[in-house]
């Protein structure tokens, strides 16, 4: 049931992830690459590539040490791991500006600022947006390893070199890849960073190429040529990341909480440095943001309330519909549709510019694209959030099967009794992630509601938008910091109901 229904989905989302692109370039006609177009790919590939090679470097030893170490406020950094990643990226961009640029806080300190133009920035701002995603990720890991691996470990007299070659390296052969493969797509199609902080033609991604080959030629051609090179540099990362993922091979547990043993001495020293370092670091442009966007809160324009509720609405229904989607898609993989896996990865290599012209293409003869602009949001936004909730599942699914599937088969546990009574409460917690962090990234979309929506249907990113463009930027910031707040509040409530019913 579980395949069929996945294989259902896989051809829907393709369907939705291909279409639009096929129908921009019926209308678009014939296009090569410009060489400028080449030297963006290039550099596309290049910053996407260091950044998460450096998230992915920084996540390693900051999850192992939140997996290792109690102290109080653990909780609540934890939770608060997910408030960069789910901030618009517009108010990212400002915050790292407050704190790293010439006049932020580092130069009042007098301290050298940072690079925060050109291709340094550019990788500074996505370390800072997806090093707590990457983090999450690998943390759910650490936590999933079962403790009776943990106690015998113990009594073999294991100490932290054995405990990591035998126990923590496995688990990250496991998970590694697919975290670095999650940061390569996003930064793969980075729009606003690049456009804020890339530092001229030199430093230019395919993402902003596209958006000026629509907005300002409206080459539809090139734009496509664009939007296909995205797709076949995801596609390289997908397969490498298949080729170098290895089962972890732990087996089952029996759900007996173990802490990860927590040396002290000189390793206590380096994971707290750890800590400190990355709080203080993911901190900094978050308080900027919420310093001058608080005193607005108290005089938001009229606008921002009902934007609010759009954007509550579009996160309710988008998250569930996403999640919901990338398990079955999961469960479906597990049991022998390994074709899945790429396609669940397709809205990632496509752009939202291109996927949005696309669908306005197709509904500009049938509707008017105002009367659709939530319904469409709704879709592509669970759209482009599917993957995530997709590269978080697969492998806690993955060792789900291995460890009750034959059990599962045995007793003749299939459908809705195999999914009350095994699947939902095993992957509670990756669930209640996966939920809270799509949940988060619809409520803080701009993206294809831009093409669609009018000045009153519309949502919250927007309205910020349409306000800055304004060059009212306290309202600006008031009205970010309330998104922010929203997105921050969604994924909370989701990820504590994932976690409520294990030990953390």
């Amino acid at each position: 049931m579980a395949r069929r229904a996945g294989a259902l989905i896989a051809a829907g989302l393709a369907a939705l992830t291909l279409a639009p692109v096929a129908v921009v370039m019926a209308r678009a006609g014939e296009a090569r690459l410009a060489p400028a177009d080449l030297v963006a790919l290039r550099f596309t590939i290049t910053q996407a590539a260091l950044s998460a090679l450096a998230s992915v470097a920084g996540a390693v030893p900051l999850a192992r040490a939140l997996a290792r170490r109690r102290f109080a406020g653990r909780g609540v950094l934890v939770t608060a791991l997910g408030a960069p990643f789910l901030m618009p990226v517009i108010v990212t961009v400002l915050g790292l500006l407050a704190v790293f640029g010439r006049s932020g806080w580092l130069a009042t300190l007098g301290l050298p600022p940072l690079p925060v133009f050109g291709l340094g920035g550019v990788v500074l701002a996505h370390v800072f947006l997806n090093m707590p995603l990457a983090t999450r990720m690998l943390l759910e890991g650490w936590q999933s390893i079962p403790g009776e691996r943990l106690r015998l470990a113990e009594s073999l007299g294991f100490g932290p070199r054995e405990i990591w070659r035998h126990i923590e390296a496995p688990m990250l052969r496991s998970l590694l890849p697919g975290a670095a493969l999650a940061v390569f797509a996003i930064c793969l199609t980075s729009f606003a960073v690049v456009l804020i902080l890339g530092g001229g033609p030199a430093a230019t991604t395919v993402e902003l190429a596209i958006y000026q080959a629509i907005r300002f030629e409206f080459d539809l051609a090139r734009a496509a040529l664009l939007a296909t090179a995205q797709v076949a540099a995801c596609g390289v990362a997908v397969a490498l990341a298949g080729l170098f993922t290895l089962p972890a091979g732990f087996g089952a547990g029996l759900d007996r909480a173990a802490a990860l043993p927590a040396p002290g001495g000189w390793r206590w020293g380096m994971d707290m440095a750890v800590i400190t370092l990355a709080a203080a670091f993911l901190a900094g442009p978050i308080l900027a943001v919420a310093l001058r966007g608080a005193p607005a809160l108290v005089a938001l324009p009229v606008p921002v309330w009902p934007a609010l509720g759009a954007s509550l609405l579009v996160a309710v229904i988008a998250a569930p519909l996403a999640v919901s989607a990338a398990l079955l898609m999961a469960l479906a993989c597990t049991q022998g549709a390994r074709w899945l896996e790429p396609v669940a990865m397709l809205p990632m290599a496509s752009s939202q510019l291109v996927l949005g012209t696309g669908l306005f293409l197709i509904l500009f003869p049938f509707v008017s694209p105002a009367a659709v602009a939530l319904p469409v949001t709704v879709i592509v936004t669970a759209t482009m959030a599917l993957p995530f909730a997709y590269r978080i599942l697969l492998p806690e699914v993955r060792r789900l099967e291995a460890d009750y599937g034959r059990l599962a088969a045995v007793l003749g546990l299939r459908g809705w009794p195999a999914a009350r009574l095994l699947v939902l409460p095993r992957l509670r917690r990756p669930l209640g992630f996966a939920t809270g962090l799509c949940a988060a990234l619809a409520a803080g979309d701009l993206g294809v509601v831009a093409l669609f929506a009018t000045e009153q249907g519309t949502t919250l990113p927007l309205v910020i938008s349409r306000l800055m463009g304004a060059y009212r930027m306290e309202a600006a910031a008031g009205a970010a910091l309330l998104l922010v707040m929203l997105a921050f509040g969604l994924f909370w409530i989701c990820d504590r109901w994932g976690r409520g019913g294990t030990a953390d």
